[in-house]
């Protein structure tokens, strides 16, 4: 079991785009192998582009729910408690009627990275920051004293920074058209312009990520709905 003594630097192209890992403690270089295999395993299993997959499976009435794995299992019950905690605007399903597969992408890459993340802390590795194409989880101070410094980029230009959070055991998503175009779909009116983009902080990547996603689809303001996570904070550009 081999020791990486001055930290730990990884990129892997997984889930669609790429996932990068900053240790800097010094890190069992096969724990960080494994988060990385868990993130293929997810891929696999929950991606709506792989015609083999579970997700997959499921939206083509080939495998019920009750049947597959554990993890989807979870995962599809965190999506609908979501979907009824944002009132709707988070729908890992409602697009099914108009020709919209089964799609938890919207959850399943913050919470594949809050899993990833996990098992680095289990092995006691508790400095960290992994990146998921602009979604980020950063545990410990690099330094040990001072945050992780995260950067949101600008809506109408990805190449410059407006603002920069520190972050320090806490998790930053955003949604907006910077990885995939306009990926974020809605069924629903709302009032308003639609925002440029949605950034969300808090404890979990998977529901800050879903909160995101659900905030940009109602149009950027903020819902009702959102005292029901206080832990969470919003920012809309």
């Amino acid at each position: 079991m081999t020791l990486a003594t001055t930290g730990f630097r990884h990129v892997e192209q997984v889930m669609g785009t790429a996932v990068s890992f900053d240790v800097r403690v010094p890190a069992k270089t096969v724990s960080v192998g494994g988060a990385i295999d868990l993130l293929h395993w997810v891929d696999e299993t929950f991606s709506i582009y792989r015609a083999d997959s579970q997700i997959s499976r499921i939206g083509r009435g080939e495998l019920g729910s009750d049947d597959a794995c554990p993890e989807v299992r979870e995962v599809l019950v965190r999506c609908s408690e979501l979907r009824e905690a944002t009132d709707g605007w988070f729908d890992h399903e409602g697009g099914q009627s108009r020709g919209r597969p089964l799609d938890p992408s919207g959850y399943v890459k913050g919470w594949s990275i809050d899993r990833a993340a996990e098992l680095l802390r289990f092995d006691g590795i508790d400095r960290f920051c992994i990146n998921a194409g602009g979604d980020v989880v950063a545990m410990g101070r690099p330094d040990g004293e001072n945050p992780w410094r995260v950067g949101v980029r600008k809506p109408a230009n990805a190449a410059e920074i407006a603002t920069v959070v520190g972050v320090v055991d806490a998790a930053v998503a955003t949604s907006g058209t910077y990885e995939r175009g306009g990926h974020v779909w809605s069924s629903r009116t709302h009032s308003g312009g639609q925002p440029g983009s949605v950034t969300v902080m808090g404890p979990e990547l998977g529901v800050a990520d879903a909160l995101a996603t659900a905030v940009f689809a109602a149009g950027g303001g903020a819902p009702d709905w959102l005292h029901r996570f206080p832990e969470y904070r919003l920012l809309v550009l």
